[in-house]
């Protein structure tokens, strides 16, 4: 079956978030929109879930720290016990810095790895931009309806600088 996929083009952020949120009051599929700059309030008009990013960070985190603390513990009270100056050999507070650090690279390497993942980002990958001049100064929203026509009027009272229809099969 063909989709039927509507770009609009908008001048201004104001028009594609207002443009965005009456598309899906009207029912209309919101694929993606594309802004040369992140903007505020889009999410929320396109209906997009909570990033679960920060919990990806959190979790990598604990566990770069949990298997520092376990490596440190092993490596001074089990593989190769050391008695310096009467210190305990499972001294937890001479693991704080180093189990610290870990947790910072863990965290961070597996954030960037789940953003990398999650938005199929991986090398050799081609851009696909909807509209050249999206890169520049214009904002473009690709949605989907069944009839395009009252969709169509919806984009053009928000100002839409142009509509084009696509049909992809």
């Amino acid at each position: 079956m063909n989709r039927r996929v509507l770009k609009a083009v908008f001048a201004s952020e104001a028009d594609v978030i207002a443009a965005t949120a009456e598309a899906r009051e009207a029912g209309a599929d919101v694929l993606d929109v594309c802004t040369p700059y992140p903007v505020h309030g889009l999410d929320e008009a396109m209906g997009l879930k909570r990033s679960r990013l920060g919990w990806v960070c959190f979790l990598c985190g604990a566990a770069g720290a949990g298997l520092m603390l376990l490596f440190q513990y092993w490596t001074s009270s089990v593989a190769w016990p050391i008695n310096v100056g009467g210190k305990p050999f499972d001294s937890l507070p001479a693991f704080v810095p180093i189990t610290f650090e870990l947790a910072i690279l863990f965290g961070g390497l597996g954030s960037v790895a789940a953003l990398f993942w999650r938005c199929r980002l991986y090398p050799g990958r081609r851009a696909v931009l909807p509209d050249v001049r999206v890169v520049d100064d214009h904002f473009v929203l690709l949605a989907q309806s069944r009839d395009p026509d009252p969709l169509k009027e919806l984009f053009r009272r928000h100002h839409a600088v142009a509509i084009e229809e696509d049909i992809e099969e």
